[in-house]
């Protein structure tokens, strides 16, 4: 639930970054100039940064399904405590939740930013699970990404090092939830009625739909291409990898097998010796017997 509004700038802002993102700019200019009575407050709200995508597509999911960043950051919270606890069976599993989660929650929201007819590459997709796996282990950027105020995505590596100071819209957020707002569904009684009048520039348009949709093909090839080098080059590192360690592992039991058989020659060697060792206290034990016989006869003469 979010939190009661009392902040002036909290309660623009909490608007704001609820628009389409092409929205923002003129929206937030607009309302400057409507507080422009209140200098201070105006000045606050001309300073509001505009989200870049990444941010913007985690606004819209805290808006869209509050129910499930709170799912989110509910393991975070369980992750964090297994962390504390030294429980290595929770941490393992916690860790892979979270890596599951995050995964899936991300295709979510690349959804919802396709239903407001707004595409992201991989590239964002990344940053936007990086925000999502950032307040999962820092609490501070749990209370960033719960705002619904962030300008930039986050990044985190859980050792407490985390800097918010640019990530949010106001230093106020921390603590702020954002109102949800989930998408209207379609009604079915305000649907236009649909008349048919020729367009004597139909072809010329259907030329330049056309056209638009082959270049929207080839920007769509090129990053599939690009994302596929990508893909390409990491697997190739990870096969020499595999490759070295296998090496690595040959070389290692090649070294077990020479010990191996050095053990069996010491061992033949150690019993050798035993041997060896057994006949030489014979030898003592023996002599020293002779010795007391030697003696005894002298103390006779």
């Amino acid at each position: 639930m979010p939190e009661t509004r009392h902040d002036p700038l909290l309660e623009i802002a909490d608007d704001l970054y609820a628009l389409p993102l092409a929205d923002f700019t003129p929206a937030r200019d607009a309302l400057a100039k409507e507080h422009k009575a209140d200098k201070e407050l105006a000045a606050a709200v001309k300073g509001l940064r505009k989200a870049s995508l990444a941010a913007w597509v985690v606004n819209l999911l805290v808006r869209r399904d509050p129910d499930q960043v709170d799912q989110v950051l509910a393991v975070g919270v369980a992750l964090r405590d297994a962390q504390d606890n030294l429980d290595a069976a929770q941490l393992k599993e916690f860790t892979k939740q979270r890596r599951q989660l995050t995964a899936s929650v991300t295709t979510t929201a690349r959804r919802m930013a396709r239903e407001e007819g707004v595409k992201t590459t991989q590239a964002v997709a990344d940053q936007v699970e990086a925000t999502l796996t950032a307040a999962m282990l820092e609490p501070d950027a749990a209370k960033a990404v719960r705002s619904g105020l962030l300008v930039t995505a986050i990044a985190a590596t859980g050792l407490g090092d985390l800097d918010l100071g640019g990530a949010v819209a106001v230093p106020e957020a921390l603590g702020f939830s954002a109102t949800a707002r989930p998408a209207a569904p379609p009604d079915p009684a305000r649907r236009p009625q649909l008349h048919v009048v020729p367009d004597p520039d139909a072809d010329k348009k259907a030329r330049a739909a056309a056209d638009a949709r082959v270049a929207e093909a080839r920007a769509a090839l090129g990053e599939a291409e690009k994302e596929h080098r990508s893909t390409r080059r990491t697997v190739e590192k990870l096969r020499a990898r595999t490759l070295q360690l296998q090496a690595e592992i040959d070389e290692m039991r090649a070294r077990m097998a020479d010990l191996e058989a050095e053990v069996e020659e010491v061992d033949d060697e150690l019993d050798e010796a035993q041997a060896l060792q057994e006949e030489s206290q014979e030898a003592v034990d023996a002599a020293t017997a002779e010795v007391e016989a030697a003696r005894a006869a002298r103390e006779r003469l």
